[in-house]
C-alpha cells in the first residue's frame, strides 16, 4: 500500500491560543472518514467494550462524529445494537415499529419486549397514527387475546 499524503497525528500539532478574527460559524471541521461517509466532526470513538455500544454510537452521530460498536458479543446483540443506531438519527426515529388496530395486546407486549421500547405507535391502514400503546396501558390487562383498539 503506497502512502497518498503525509498525516499528522495529535503529538504532531501544537496550537498556541490567541485572539483570531475568525468567527466559529465560519470554521469547518467537517472531514472525510470514506469515499461516502463525511463527518461534521473529526471524532470517532473507540470500537472498545468499555467505549461504544449503542448509546455512545448514537450520542456520537449526533454530534457529527461516528461511534464504532465494539465485536464482544454475539451477531444477534451486535446486529439489534446497529438497528438502535440506525433507528434513532437525531432523535427522530426514521423507521418507526408499528401496529395496527386490530392486533392483540399480547402482539403489542412481544413488540416492545423484543424492540426493549415502552410503547408502539397504532397506525391505521393507510399508516397515519391514530394512538399509541404504552406498557402503562397494558399492566392491568389480563387477556392477552384483547384487542389493540379496545385498551
Amino acid at each position: 500500500m503506497r502512502i497518498k499524503k503525509r498525516a499528522l497525528t495529535f503529538e504532531d500539532v501544537l496550537l498556541v491560543p490567541q485572539h483570531s478574527t475568525v468567527l466559529p460559524k465560519e470554521v469547518s471541521v467537517k472531514t472525510q472518514l470514506t469515499r461516502n461517509v463525511s463527518l461534521n466532526i473529526p471524532i470517532v470513538s473507540a470500537a472498545m467494550d468499555t467505549v461504544t455500544e449503542f448509546k455512545a454510537a448514537i450520542a456520537m452521530a449526533r454530534l457529527g462524529g461516528i461511534g464504532v460498536i465494539h465485536k464482544n458479543m454475539d451477531v444477534a446483540t451486535q446486529a439489534f445494537q446497529v438497528t438502535k443506531v440506525k433507528k434513532s438519527t437525531s432523535g427522530i426515529i426514521i423507521d418507526p415499529v408499528f401496529i395496527g388496530p386490530d392486533a392483540t395486546v399480547g402482539e403489542a407486549d412481544a413488540l416492545m419486549a423484543e424492540y426493549h421500547i415502552s410503547g408502539v405507535p397504532v397506525v391505521d391502514g393507510d399508516k397515519t397514527l391514530i394512538g399509541i400503546i404504552t406498557n402503562r396501558d397494558m399492566r392491568f390487562i389480563s387477556d392477552m387475546s384483547a384487542k389493540v383498539r379496545d385498551v
